[in-house]
């Protein structure tokens, strides 16, 4: 079922004949509500990332200057917004012409089928936007007893820190509870599972019990530990549990970036092309289309190429509602890229020439391509930190899992210094650098970065390291 209350009549008859179309070639979604606005709303919308009733922050505010300059001067423009939510809501930009408005209406649908059954988005609140309100709600009425700025200072503070989850979490203890996520036995299904398990710790462990913080790890859900053990008062622990609820809640978005993108362009393009374009819009679609799927080079248009890879694996004969059920970005391209692909999408390394600073391609072995392409898409591309002991002194111990990826130092020492104010005692941070082990530890002001024989052995001799003789600061 469609709704569009706003919509002029053409507009909702052309939703309701694009809702027929996508049910009958397969695609299934809660009702879809459309809502027109002006292109200014929209960016203001997009800038609180598809919630008009979310808690204020400068951070949003930047971001609306951000999109409402590219739309002003023509280097960028949102067609369509859509929100992951029972009903699912989608705004429409009021200057779009009919035949955007026919593409945009088919893109929503194809995200609507994904939300409703890809399995990362299962445990999702589906009843997001009164989530937000209530939010918007506690936050206000915060401000009102702490005051404006002591409450934007801690909340800034925690969304530095939103990145600090655990992505797997959620759908890891959906399973523990019970819950399955796609019957088993059925092959691809159970390669899914496998590349699920691959990327996360021993799904079979206990749940986390609360009464003591070390038996609440290793974790990397650093949000999850601080809310039950910082030492924090009510007010701050609210406003804490919003950051990470909030965090959760997108989580699934940045995990299926590519897929969910690549569906959506499937259906668009299927649906439009077969029956609901007239011959007069043929060109308008094809430069609408193209332009949305351009690609520069040495960038990854998720557009693009997961449209690629949701037409390939059909071509392969795959089961493409099965993909788009069972899987993340990095288990579906595992899944779905062959050399076949990789030839055929001219995909190749790029790494960055130490001598000249300029990127250039290093290669097109296949093999090497996936890898590469896999490990940066992995943990959502961020880094992978996981919280492994508080010290007797109550020092927090954290190590990152290198990938081959450096950390930017200057990065990761301002998170380490918001995650030990938030927690009232140093924060230590295990990495390598250019294959060198590297203690960075924060007081809560400034960053020392220490040398490090190993990451394993700097564990063991935290509290008694020494500042090298190339001691760095950060932040």
């Amino acid at each position: 079922m469609v709704r569009g209350p706003h919509l002029t009549q053409q507009l909702l008859d052309q939703a309701i004949r694009t809702e027929a179309a996508a049910r009958k070639a397969g695609l299934d979604f809660f009702e879809v509500v459309f809502e027109p606005l002006d292109a200014r709303d929209v960016n203001a919308v997009a800038a609180y990332t598809g919630f008009p009733s979310r808690y204020s922050s400068w951070r949003f505010g930047m971001e609306f200057e951000r999109l409402q300059k590219g739309y002003e001067y023509g280097l960028s423009k949102i067609y369509e917004l859509v929100i992951n939510n029972d009903p699912t809501v989608a705004y429409l930009v009021k200057s779009n012409s009919f035949m955007e408005q026919k593409l945009v209406m088919a893109h929503v649908f194809g995200h609507a089928d994904f939300f409703k059954h890809n399995v990362w988005f299962g445990a999702t609140d589906r009843r997001m936007h009164e989530r937000m309100e209530q939010h918007a709600e506690t936050v206000r009425r915060l401000m009102e007893r702490h005051g404006q700025d002591q409450v934007e200072v801690f909340l800034d503070e925690a969304l530095s820190l939103e990145s600090m989850v655990d992505p797997y979490l959620p759908l890891r203890e959906q399973l523990r509870n019970g819950g399955a996520a796609e019957p088993t036995g059925t092959g691809m299904a159970e390669r899914a599972r496998a590349a699920f398990e691959a990327t996360m710790e021993d799904p079979s462990a206990p749940k986390r019990p609360t009464a003591s913080p070390k038996r609440d790890m290793p974790t990397y859900d650093v949000l999850g530990f601080l809310l039950e053990h910082a030492p924090l008062p009510s007010w701050k622990r609210d406003l804490l549990h919003i950051v990470r609820e909030e965090a959760y809640y997108f989580m699934p978005q940045r995990m299926t970036k590519i897929m969910n993108e690549g569906w959506a362009s499937f259906w668009h393009s299927k649906l439009l092309t077969q029956g609901l374009l007239d011959t007069s819009e043929v060109v308008e679609f094809a430069d609408c289309h193209s332009g949305a799927t351009a690609t520069r080079p040495g960038q990854l248009n998720p557009y693009k190429f997961g449209i690629e890879l949701f037409r390939h694996a059909e071509r392969k004969g795959m089961d493409i509602f099965r993909l788009r059920r069972v899987h993340n970005d990095v288990s579906f391209i595992d899944e779905v890229v062959d050399e076949e692909f990789a030839a055929e999408s001219q995909l190749f390394l790029i790494k960055k020439n130490g001598r000249t600073g300029k990127s250039e391609v290093a290669g097109r072995n296949f093999q090497a391509v996936k890898s590469q392409l896999l490990r940066d898409l992995a943990w959502c591309g961020a880094p992978r930190v996981q919280l492994t002991a508080v010290t007797e002194e109550g020092c927090l111990e954290l190590v990152h899992q290198h990938d081959g990826r450096d950390l930017k130092l200057d990065e990761a020492g301002q998170l380490l210094t918001q995650l030990s104010r938030l927690w009232g005692a140093p924060a230590h941070l295990l990495t390598l650098e250019e294959g060198q082990g590297r203690r960075m530890i924060s007081d809560g002001e400034t960053v020392k970065v220490l040398e490090a024989r190993s990451a394993e052995e700097a564990c063991a001799d935290a509290e008694g390291a020494q500042p090298s003789d190339d001691g760095k600061r950060a932040g």
